[in-house]
């Protein structure tokens, strides 16, 4: 199963919130190879930019995630996509089109205003029912 995971499960873990054991319980799966994990490049920039201001460690962090996760680029022609979609967030509009183009099942995120689209998206604690 090919999931798409929302930059705001990888800062669950950094921050410590709510619902962080259902998100680490995804990664690990990912890791395990139990399912195939994507995310797009803006995560890692966007994970970046806000953790580094909490955490010296974030590098390390980032590096286990590059390794895991296959990245999915953003080009103008998804830019432009992005863009026209009707929905506010070009943060989510980006990830979730790289979802898209990439074949995901399933979108996970915590973010209860995620663009839906025409993709199946469930939060962390979902996730884990329905799948693990």
């Amino acid at each position: 199963m090919k999931i798409f995971i929302d930059t705001n499960i990888f800062l669950d873990l950094v921050f410590k919130r709510e619902g962080m054991q259902e998100d680490l319980m995804i990664l690990n799966a990912c890791d395990q190879g139990i399912f195939r994990g994507f995310i797009a490049d803006i995560t890692l920039l966007n994970i970046d930019y806000i953790a580094s201001k909490q955490s010296k460690e974030i590098k390390a962090f980032l590096k286990i995630i590059n390794k895991t996760f296959s990245v999915i680029g953003a080009d103008n022609e998804l830019f432009a996509l992005a863009l026209n979609l009707d929905n506010s967030d070009l943060e989510d509009n980006i990830q979730y089109l790289c979802a898209k183009v990439s074949t995901c099942d399933v979108i996970v995120t915590n973010d209860k205003k995620f663009y839906k689209g025409d993709m199946k998206v469930v939060n962390s604690q979902a996730f884990v029912d329905l799948y693990m």
